[in-house]
């Protein structure tokens, strides 16, 4: 017997028959005699369509009211699953983050889980009782029920498994599993069966969209193993894969993986925009004056490439921010002139960043070499580079994107068979 935490998001919800096709998973999992929390996204589109409300209501809205409104989506969605499982001979009842407790800071809108007071909910689910829970949200200090942003609700998912001592903690999806990269993208991309925390991590931060990324550093701190699967597979079907685990991907230790490649995945994120700034007095400060505004502006700078001139007296810095945040940056930047000291600005917004990511990385050379040359035989520019451990990331030009990402894929000998 396991405990689990099974998460559906709005896709697998999005109407009365996907809910009983969520119902049948979860009794697959309770007949199997297993401990079962379930955390539910709201309805597909739903969410989106709360938000808009709000908007329309009034720009410059009350956040805790906010909150109030967008949560209204998994509180729905979670009624209705425990009365369809009631329905079909299971056990279950439905529990609101300030029921469980969740307990958050006061960010109304983007809140981060502070702790988890769930001694109740987990006496109910050792009785057999299945607890559905609404994911996305919590209750802010100020005793109002606050959202943790977008994509929250795997968040609410790994943070509960961590809270209740869940064996796994299962994310059911649209898709099945982690690929090597987008399937859309490179038709012979392949499902990996394990992936490590780190990797996982950083493929969910530079574009790979099947984990949201605060779930991921939850489930690496308190070393949540977490399992990425498909809804739409037959709940009946055989449950047994490599490691006796069901068809998908588990996120887990990187002492669970026995070999690891040199590269598990290529991820690319077009959510980018470059801003440079042309000769820059090349003294101390130079580097605080750029980026101290844009961090008290909320603004996430991501790549940061520094270039002396030939002068010697002079730089040039490049960085990128996300696209949304490009206008606003350079409006920041151009204010700051006087205290920076730049000669120009220049931006793009059509650019795309590339990531290659292997925990194999770390024990062998040449990785970014090959990068490079493979990409400068198929004529493609790099704009500006960063490296971490486990990570290589490349700025291009947004036109060669796919042409990269199967470059760089079928390079490292990630293409299937």
């Amino acid at each position: 017997m396991a405990r689990l935490v099974m998460k559906f998001g709005g896709t697998s919800v999005a109407d009365l028959d996907r809910i009983r096709n969520v119902a049948a998973h979860v009794k697959r999992e309770v007949d199997a005699g297993n401990e079962v929390a379930v955390v539910v996204s709201a309805m597909a589109g739903e969410t989106n369509k709360l938000v808009g409300w709000c908007r329309e209501a009034s720009l410059l809205h009350d956040a805790r009211e906010y909150d109030a409104v967008v949560s209204a989506g998994e509180q729905v969605t979670s009624g209705l699953l425990a009365i369809v499982l009631q329905s079909i001979g299971v056990n279950a009842r439905s529990w609101q983050g300030w029921q469980v407790a969740i307990l958050t800071d006061a960010a109304h809108g983007a809140a981060r889980i502070t702790g988890i007071s769930c001694e109740l909910l987990k006496e109910r689910i050792a009785q057999g009782q299945v607890a559905v829970v609404a994911g996305f949200q919590g209750i802010a200090p100020d005793n109002r029920i606050a959202t943790l942003g977008r994509g929250g609700s795997d968040t609410s998912a790994v943070a509960l498994a961590a809270a209740i001592g869940a064996d796994r903690c299962d994310i059911y999806t649209d898709v099945d599993g982690v690929y090597t990269t987008d399937p859309r993208v490179v038709p012979r991309a392949r499902r990996l069966a394990r992936v490590s925390y780190e990797e996982m991590l950083e493929m969910a931060s530079q574009g790979a969209k099947v984990l949201q990324v605060r779930s991921v550093e939850l489930a690496m701190v308190h070393g949540v193993r977490t399992f990425v699967r498909s809804s739409f597979d037959d709940p009946n079907a055989p449950q047994v894969g490599e490691g006796n685990l069901p068809p998908g991907t588990l996120i887990c230790g990187e002492e669970e993986i026995l070999e690891n490649q040199v590269v598990t995945g290529i991820a690319y994120s077009k959510d980018e925009a470059q801003i440079s700034i042309r000769r820059v007095a090349d003294k101390p400060g130079v580097a605080a004056a750029v980026f101290v505004p844009l961090a008290e502006a909320n603004i996430n700078v991501d790549m940061i490439v520094q270039n002396v001139a030939g002068d010697g007296r002079t730089t040039d810095i490049t960085f990128t921010v996300p696209a949304a945040d490009y206008d606003r940056a350079r409006k920041v930047i151009e204010t700051a002139r006087e205290a920076i000291g730049y000669a120009e600005i220049e931006g793009a917004i059509n650019v795309v960043k590339v990531s290659v990511i292997g925990i194999g990385m770390r024990s062998h050379a040449g990785v970014a070499a090959a990068c490079f040359r493979g990409l400068a035989e198929r004529g493609i520019n790099i704009r500006a580079i960063t490296t971490s451990e486990i990570k290589i990331s490349v700025l291009i030009d947004a036109a060669y994107a796919e042409l990269a990402v199967r470059t760089l894929h079928s390079l490292y000998g990630l293409d299937a068979a």
